[in-house]
């Protein structure tokens, strides 16, 4: 069978095969004509198991949010005021940059890295390619995870007395805005429309229209939410003190449904089949159709960001100074 497939730093393609019972052992579940879609870089690699268990790498201290920009992986090392660049082919270092004070998120906008300087209110940009400060952004009060919708970078400003969400020009860091959500905003996500905020004070999420920052709802989800990711349809929260993960359909804001999991959801990314969820020590696989629960096993204490890079998952573990490649 001639495979042919196209890959870029922002998409990968899906190809189909007919043999469920194969499917079956990377997550993948048959639609009503038997057939099943498959990452074809899982293929290459041959990568039929769930996760992989034994591969860490050193980066810096208490490493929080993580990103992959094409070929890297890059971690906020919150104790170590860096991040730290690693090839994901091999995870090889491949340098480690000082930046502001309090680093915790990370987001790739396609040339440049962008990290949050927490204790002073502001986000650094990097050039991906060396590493290079092209430049610091003064945002809000505590700034956590960023998104990226293609043209701006989103910080989430998670201060109790801010409650706001900064959208920045990624070309040049332009501030364009700054918009109220809920209480003790943390986590955000894009929709490729839509911005997410989950509140972790408040139990809920707010949709915000990214081309103007307009409220389009509020949505009550778990207790202290916090990760949140995006599966092309819905929108999956990690409810951090709710031993619980909620799926809700983008369109309109509905619950679809909301999953029991381990103690401590924080992390959340989407492999193009199934939810990855980390926690503290464990790592749960989330079928994304039903939520059915698919792999669970105990990690580092203090997994933090997770972050797909075509073929694997990668954890941080945050109470300590590595990463992990599943």
């Amino acid at each position: 069978m001639k495979l042919r497939s196209v890959f870029t730093s922002l998409a990968v393609c899906w190809l189909a095969f007919g043999a469920a019972s194969v499917l079956a052992q990377i997550g993948g579940k048959p639609d009503s004509s038997g057939t099943s879609p498959v990452n074809p870089m899982k293929v290459a690699l041959l990568h039929w198991y769930l996760a992989n268990t034994t591969t860490n790498v050193t980066v810096g201290s208490q490493p929080y949010g993580i990103c992959f920009d094409g070929a890297n992986i890059w971690t906020a090392n919150y104790g170590g005021s860096s991040v730290t660049k690693v090839r994901a082919a091999d995870g090889a270092v491949l340098g480690t940059f000082t930046v502001p004070p309090g680093p915790y998120g990370v987001a790739f906008d396609g040339a440049s890295i962008w990290v949050t300087g927490s204790v002073n209110g502001n986000v650094t940009k990097l050039r991906a390619s060396d590493g290079k400060n092209l430049g610091t952004f003064t945002v809000g009060k505590l700034p956590f995870w960023l998104a990226f919708d293609g043209a701006n970078i989103w910080v989430v400003n998670s201060d109790y007395t801010d409650n706001t969400v900064t959208k920045l020009r990624a070309s040049d860091g332009k501030n364009l805005g700054t918009f109220a959500v809920g209480s003790s905003p943390i986590g955000i996500a894009f929709d490729g429309a839509n911005v997410w905020v989950t509140n972790y004070g408040g139990g809920t999420v707010s949709k915000l229209r990214a081309s103007d920052g307009a409220t389009l709802g509020t949505f009550t989800v778990g207790f202290r939410p916090l990760g949140i990711a995006f599966d092309g349809a819905n929108m999956w929260i990690a409810n951090r003190d709710g031993g619980s993960v909620t799926k809700m359909r983008a369109s309109d804001g509905i619950v679809l449904g909301t999953f029991t999991v381990a103690t401590g959801p924080y992390g959340l990314a989407f492999d193009g089949t199934n939810i990855w969820v980390g926690g503290d020590p464990y790592l749960e696989i989330l079928r994304a159709s039903d939520g059915a629960l698919l792999w669970e096993s105990p990690g580092p204490v203090g997994i933090a960001g997770i972050a797909f890079d075509g073929a694997n998952v990668w954890a941080t573990n945050a109470t300590g100074s590595t990463i992990s490649k599943y």
